[in-house]
């Protein structure tokens, strides 16, 4: 494999790096892409994505009665193998973006060579790290209101968080739960003015100061409440819900292109507006990795297909 130098390598799975693969594959580039695994510092991450630990997904079209998570992304797999996708099933540890054809290094050792490279390494959700949070995920506990909101209807829901996220999601909620508790830790709020007048003046949402979650409570089967703690004078209380969003931010997994590429303040890498191109020629990015915004499967999807377009005309322009 170090000899042959590949047109098309995607790294990352999940729905940009299977739909990069696709349209790829459908164009005769003969894609190679490293579906990731467990790393070291991100025991917990799984090929695929972070649909790998949703349960039904509702909100992707042309499924009206659902689909879990991993299945939809087994199909993607599925879809991209049948076109030819190779797909290796572990990390890319090092990468050199200097000239082209660049380079990249697995796990294994192995060094391959492309011509152009396709990044679809996502992001993960910032969680509270507390007690009965990993048990009750996808049972209550959640990190996307847009995603899960919809099976909350008539429930009473947490949001933790105070930047414009936790604004974001708390009104989002507010349109199907019967009432949402915006639990902060501090006396003010992170989030612009005008996300706090939302959320301050919508009459289903009320908001717990100096408060911090320290466990979350369910009964085997699905999540009942929390129990939360005053920062200022101690005091522990039990509060009930059905569930509880956390929205204190995501962490967009660009580390291995830090010298590489530009990203954002927080390490979102940046593309051109309305193009999935980096800074590096030849070099694309799709999906949550480069998506501080929306971050849905469909969306990460179309940003999978722009790129593998993107690619395509790149490879077309420069002979290769």
């Amino acid at each position: 494999m170090a000899d042959t130098v590949h047109a098309v390598t995607i790294i990352g799975s999940g729905p940009a790096g299977y739909t990069a693969a696709i349209y790829a594959a459908r164009a005769n580039l003969e894609p190679v892409l490293y579906a990731g695994g467990p790393a070291l510092d991100e025991p917990a991450r799984v090929p695929g994505g972070q649909l790998m630990i949703t349960t039904d997904v509702e909100n992707y079209p042309g499924f009206p009665e659902a689909i879990t998570g991993p299945e939809l992304m087994e199909r993607f797999k599925a879809q991209a193998e049948r076109f030819g996708t190779v797909i290796h099933m572990e990390n890319v540890v090092q990468v050199d973006l200097s000239a082209r054809p660049f380079t990249l290094t697995d796990e294994s050792g192995r060094t391959l060579k492309s011509q152009t490279i396709i990044i679809a390494t996502g992001a993960s959700a910032k969680w509270l790290n507390v007690p009965g949070e990993a048990e009750y995920t996808n049972r209550g506990v959640s990190a996307c209101a847009t995603c899960d909101g919809a099976f909350f209807k008539g429930e009473e829901v947490f949001v933790v968080g105070g930047g414009d996220t936790a604004m974001e999601e708390a009104n989002y909620l507010a349109k199907i739960v019967d009432k949402v508790t915006l639990l902060h830790r501090r006396d003010q709020f992170r989030a612009s003015k005008i996300m706090q007048h939302r959320v301050l003046t919508n009459p289903k949402i009320s908001v717990v100061w100096n408060t911090v979650v320290e466990e979350i409570l369910g009964d085997g089967k699905r999540m009942t409440g929390a129990r939360v703690r005053n920062c200022k004078t101690g005091e522990v209380m039990t509060m009930s819900a059905g569930g509880l969003f956390v929205a204190i931010g995501h962490t967009p997994t660009s580390g291995l292109f830090d010298d590489w590429l530009e990203t954002n303040e927080v390490g979102y890498l940046k593309t051109v507006p309305g193009s999935t191109r980096t800074s590096v020629d030849g070099v694309f990015a799709c999906g949550d990795v480069q998506d501080a915004v929306y971050r849905q499967a469909v969306t990460a999807a179309g940003t999978g297909c722009m790129a593998a377009i993107e690619a395509e005309r790149f490879l077309v322009e420069h002979g290769a």
